[in-house]
């Protein structure tokens, strides 16, 4: 279920769909359970859970590949997200609307050129070893 918010972010600024909002707080969750902790429930607040600049997007790119594989940078690209700094945008966006709450460290530049999306999501595509035998 969306949050009511999100298109109204999303009209907010055009150059990112709404999928894009859904996928960063699916990253989030994803970022939390890699890390053990627990993720809020379904609409609760996500405060207290706080993750670093450098974990959520390696969680958004670990979730993009698992989720979409080697369409990840197509999805990516329809959704009006390029780069790093893009996801950057779509985190602060949310900030912006009360959505998110960053911390006192979190800044836009953290996510400049924190690594080359292109690589991340077609060139160094591997499937896991347990993926690739048919095992769960």
């Amino acid at each position: 279920m969306q949050h009511p918010k999100l298109e109204e972010v999303a009209r907010g600024d055009p150059r990112y769909a709404v999928e894009a909002y859904e996928f960063v707080f699916a990253a989030l969750a994803h970022t939390l359970k890699r890390l053990g902790r627990t993720p809020p429930a379904r609409g609760a607040p996500w405060e207290g859970e706080h993750v670093s600049v450098a974990e959520l997007l390696d969680g958004a790119r670990d979730l993009a590949l698992r989720e979409y594989g080697l369409l990840a940078r197509a999805v990516f690209h329809a959704w009006g997200v390029d780069s790093t700094d893009d996801l950057g945008e779509v985190v602060f966006n949310l900030v912006s609307a009360g959505l998110m709450d960053p911390t006192p460290a979190d800044e836009r530049r953290s996510f400049h050129n924190a690594f080359d999306l292109d690589r991340a999501l077609l060139h160094d595509y591997r499937i896991p070893a347990d993926e690739a035998e048919g095992h769960p």
